[in-house]
């Protein structure tokens, strides 16, 4: 196997000198990291040396989907070399696991990867698929910098160009290029330390979104420069900190503060970053999303009501507000409320589609939405999913009569008055469950044959009905940002990926605290007190949950992320069988054949 493997590949990369290579490597570890966006660390090993690595979000699938394992050989297609700490740490884009090479042990005995003392290691992107996103720029946008900037020239090359996933408090000397996909207006803020304004955007690129906010002065000098849909240079020093998880919906734990220095060029060449990026979720769908959960969504503008005005109850300040009815192709339809000048300004036709960003799902009337201040819309997008939703209602959905959620009610489940057919394995695939734009529900009787020991739980919120991630800030201090509070410990709550059988094949299942504690027979706060303490006994505990047969209900659902589409499959409810009812079963289908 070791001639497989690139020897002396990573010190060439962090030597800079092999920026453009694909080289292949053993991975020797996979870890999980603490968070609330589930990262993995691993490292990776060329013979002579090994380097702790982190994967970008888009490269998640490959741990998640069983394919990268300890001792199996990959292929590193898109990278970034880093120092943080004073440690080398490769952010991995992209990669391809060479299943075909199979896993083996450790090869060679690596040693840490040393570089000199006295060398400054710069972020060394290599070159992907993206009009020289990550590589040298072609072109040198003209500068527009802040007034305040002292030294403007000295970042107009924009040599090492950071995907927005590599930042980091510990990064410095970045810039990022980004497209601003949206802008909030100014709000202000009066209290007994003094008064303010602020305004924020949200930025995206190939890698990723983050969040940036100006305060005060950076407030005043870059609020006109932001527009909607521009692509910018932003190059340190920007403050990057914690995310403040109730003021964003963006999947990233970090966010950007504007300072006094920070460059913010319009970039000349627009082309290269992507636009919008939507993870849709449908209007007949909603009654299985959590409340307080945070969607994008799109649907064909039905109604318009007036602007009417509501007065805060905790500022006494009016509103302006403005109630839409959109509906889709599951049947179904929904009000969403805008708000402010989007509520006062709104001119959008109706039969019009419209995207939307950043939307809060509430209980109100079965189900309702909300667009929140840090979300967007979009007007007849150039995308797939409005092609398809503007082709259905043309053809036939603006005659069809929808269901409101208001008459589910609020406390309807996820598959009340539904009948979920008995699946086999095979029949879920054949029958391609999942792979049309409503969600496919399901029974499927099947055994447990394996169970992810790593990543089964994590750690929960404390509060009644939160369940939200929280993060150890400090030993003995689990915060959770939802409810801006911090607790001693955390109430671990399963989160577990199955594989079942049945006479027909094998399929992958997802499952969450109300499942899993039926299934391992205890409570993930006993399961993870118990591997910490007696880890052979916590093995035994996942070996007698082995081989155990339960009828599953499932949902099944197209997921689209970081343009990966694939079929996931959620246990809603199990139960163990009941073997008066199935021998019943049986001998009625024996009855047939007589």
């Amino acid at each position: 196997m070791a001639q497989n493997i690139d020897r002396g590949s990573l010190s060439a990369i962090f030597s800079g000198g092999n920026t453009d290579a694909r080289p292949v490597l053993q991975c020797v570890q996979i870890k999980p990291l603490q968070g609330s966006v589930e990262r993995y660390r691993v490292v990776f090993n060329d013979i002579s040396n090994f380097v702790q690595s982190m994967l970008a979000i888009q490269a998640n699938h490959v741990v998640t989907e069983g394919k990268l394992k300890k001792g199996c050989f990959v292929r590193l297609k898109s990278f970034t070399a880093n120092s943080i700490k004073g440690k080398r740490i490769l952010i991995v884009l992209d990669l391809d696991v060479l299943e075909e090479l199979g896993v083996c042990d450790k090869i060679g005995d690596p040693q840490p990867l040393q570089i000199g003392e006295d060398e400054d290691v710069k972020p060394n992107p290599t070159t992907i698929s993206s009009g020289g996103f990550y590589g040298e720029q072609k072109h040198q946008p003209q500068q527009q910098s802040l007034p305040s900037r002292s030294n403007p020239s000295a970042s107009s090359s924009h040599g090492n160009i950071y995907p927005i996933e590599a930042l980091s408090p510990y990064a410095n000397k970045w810039t990022i290029k980004a497209r601003c996909t949206s802008k909030s207006e100014i709000k202000t803020w009066h209290n007994k330390n003094g008064e303010g304004k602020l305004f924020s955007v949200n930025l995206l690129d190939e890698s990723g979104e983050i969040k940036a906010t100006g305060f005060n002065d950076q407030c005043d000098a870059l609020y006109d420069l932001f527009q909607e849909g521009h692509v910018y240079y932003i190059t340190s020093p920007c403050r990057v900190q914690l995310a403040k998880k109730q003021y964003t919906n963006l999947n990233n734990d970090y966010e950007l503060s504007f300072e006094r220095d920070t460059l913010v060029e319009k970039a000349e060449e627009q082309d290269g970053v992507p636009q919008v990026r939507f993870n849709f979720t449908n209007i007949g769908d909603l009654q299985t999303v959590e409340k307080d959960s945070v969607i994008d969504t799109i649907g064909i503008l039905k109604e318009v009501a007036e602007v009417t005005q509501i007065t805060s109850k905790t500022t006494s300040k009016p509103y302006d507000k403005r109630e839409l009815t959109l509906v889709d192709n599951t049947g179904y339809s929904v009000r969403l409320t805008i708000w402010g000048n989007s509520a006062s300004s709104f001119d959008v036709a109706e039969d019009s589609v419209i995207a939307f960003k950043g939307v809060k799902v509430s209980d109100f009337g079965g189900r309702s939405l909300s667009l929140l201040s840090s979300g967007s819309m979009s007007v007849d997008p150039d995308i797939d999913e409005a092609h398809k939703l503007k082709g259905w209602y043309d053809a036939q959905g603006r005659t069809d009569t929808f269901s409101s959620h208001a008459s589910m009610g609020a406390s309807a489940g996820a598959a009340g008055g539904r009948g979920d057919p008995l699946k086999t394995i095979v029949q879920v695939k054949e029958e391609e469950l999942g792979f049309s734009e409503a969600t496919d529900y399901f029974t499927t009787k099947a055994t447990i044959i394996y169970i992810k020991q790593d990543n089964v739980s994590y750690p929960a919120c404390a509060s009644p009905d939160c369940n939200k991630k929280v993060i150890e800030q400090d030993p003995g201090q689990w915060r959770c940002e939802k409810c801006d509070k911090t607790f001693p410990k955390p109430e671990y709550r399963y989160i577990m990926s199955l594989n079942v059988s049945d006479h027909t094949g094998q399929i992958w299942l997802s499952c969450f605290d109300d499942v899993g504690r039926m299934i391992m027979g205890m409570s993930a706060d006993q399961l993870n007190e118990l591997k910490e303490n007696d880890e052979k006994a916590a093995g035994e505990i996942f070996q007698e949950a082995n081989c155990q047969t339960y009828l599953f209900k499932c949902r099944a659902k197209m997921d689209n992320f970081q343009d990966q589409r694939r079929v996931r499959y959620q246990v809603s409810g199990a139960s163990p069988l009941n073997y008066t009812s199935e021998s019943a079963k049986l001998a009625d289908l024996i009855k047939l054949y007589h």
